[in-house]
């Protein structure tokens, strides 16, 4: 009676794939002089075509591609305006040129490929249309394809007055944004990003952009927040170079337009930042893990920046010994704060419980799960790691708790929790 799986699951699908920039020199890293004299290489064999022979292999380029990507010469086209370098050493080129060049440096990727895991969940901004009772929601989701690369996309659907989950198709194509000139007033380090209007969400897909994240988005906990007389869907992120992490900020109204912004502070250099939807007394809240094993609460006058907090929870239970985390911002209920917790627990287990934190101040733990709402089934115990159940966010819906969460960091999976059943099965924290 307490929770409940839904029968709804969201596997990866190889067939999605986007476009990248190809760089065939650095990926032998070799230094950067060598790199671009092998690029102007791959340029003059191109310009050695004569106009027929060029023409004819830029249309074969075009029929084998068709139908897998849209606005395709204007794709090439844009990959040759990147390559300003490498043209500057050439004489003029046609137009036909410059796309079979821009071709020659670009790739498939498929980037849900091996995995399609760690969903957060929140209501979507247009409910246009929506049933009496029902709500539309944005899903998003960690895509892990070759090299371990992850990117953050997208999904939407509805939930049902019941609490029946439903996606909506997932488009067959997928495209990364196009970066944005940063206004005067933005924060330093941020990046700007936006799709193409008319695209479905589901095409959506945030690829890895600086140094810092060069090897990962990983873990997007989003969060509708509200303030200043404005809604604002905020996600917190692990950026992962391959040699450090960090955390930054994602920022949408709209979840067309898109600002990526590093964090700054001590508490920046970990993993599994959630933040509240809301400020209290004028502060931002954030809950986060610190010391590798317990979860802290922290406050900040500036959303940008965040520094040591004071620790919340400990490992309490045999399920959740090894270490603690947060599973999503927490969710506000009548009676107090629901922060979705997991716990590792004896070989390396991974399982889902709850807090229930103080309103006003949640500082004050008030009740807590003894043991876990989810842990791993038979049927969810294979997967890339085995044993985990995890998630990134969930969403309250009248009286339930809509849960999506990951299976063994594979794919997806949904649960309902019923409200009052949680809070009843809680323990106690002040009368213990």
């Amino acid at each position: 009676m307490l929770l409940a799986r839904q029968t709804l699951q969201l596997h990866p699908d190889p067939a999605r794939v986007v476009l990248r920039p190809f760089k065939p020199a650095a990926e032998a890293r070799e230094p950067n002089q060598t790199n671009r004299r092998r690029a102007n290489h791959i340029v003059d064999r191109v310009l050695a075509l004569d106009p027929q022979t060029a023409a004819r292999q830029l249309a074969d380029v075009l029929a084998n591609f068709k139908g897998r990507h849209r606005h395709l010469e204007a794709t090439f086209d844009a990959r040759a305006d990147d390559m300003s370098d490498v043209f500057a050493a050439h004489a003029a080129f046609s137009q036909t040129q410059r796309q079979l060049v821009g071709a020659y440096f670009l790739l498939e990727y498929s980037f849900e490929a091996a995995a399609l895991f760690n969903p957060s969940i929140v209501a979507h901004p247009d409910q246009t249309g929506v049933p009496k009772g029902a709500l539309r929601f944005i899903l998003s989701v960690r895509a892990v394809g070759e090299g371990h690369i992850s990117s953050l996309t997208f999904r939407s659907g509805l939930i049902a007055a019941d609490g029946t989950v439903a996606l909506d198709p997932t488009a067959r194509l997928a495209s990364i944004p196009r970066l944005q000139q940063q206004e005067r007033d933005a924060p330093a380090d941020c990046v700007d990003l936006t799709f193409k209007s008319g695209e479905d969400i589901s095409e959506r897909v945030i690829f890895p952009i600086t140094e810092s994240q060069s090897n990962g988005i990983e873990d997007a906990r989003f969060v509708e927040f509200t303030g200043g007389g404005r809604r604002t869907f905020y996600a917190t992120y692990t950026a992962y170079s391959g040699r450090g992490i960090r955390s930054e900020l994602l920022e949408t109204r709209d979840f067309n337009s898109f600002r990526m912004t590093p964090l700054k502070g001590t508490a920046a250099r970990n993993k599994g930042m959630a933040l509240f939807p809301r400020k209290f007394r004028g502060k931002y809240a954030m809950i986060g893990r610190q010391d590798n094993e317990s979860l802290y609460l922290i406050y900040s006058d500036d959303l940008y920046s965040w520094n040591e907090g004071v620790a919340l929870l400990q490992p309490q239970f045999p399920w959740e010994f090894v270490q603690i985390g947060n599973c999503g911002s927490p969710i506000e209920l009548d009676q107090g704060w629901l922060l979705l917790t997991h716990g590792v627990g004896p070989v390396r287990r991974y399982s889902i419980g709850a807090v229930l934190l103080d309103k006003n101040d949640p500082s004050k733990v008030l009740r807590r799960c003894s043991e876990p709402l989810l842990r791993p089934e038979l049927s969810e115990r294979e997967g890339y790691v085995p044993n985990v159940v995890y998630s990134c966010g969930g969403l309250r819906h009248n009286d339930r708790i809509i849960l999506p969460y990951a299976v063994s960091d594979t794919h997806c999976n949904f649960a309902t929790i019923e409200i009052p059943a949680l809070i009843h099965a809680m323990h106690l924290k002040r009368q213990a």
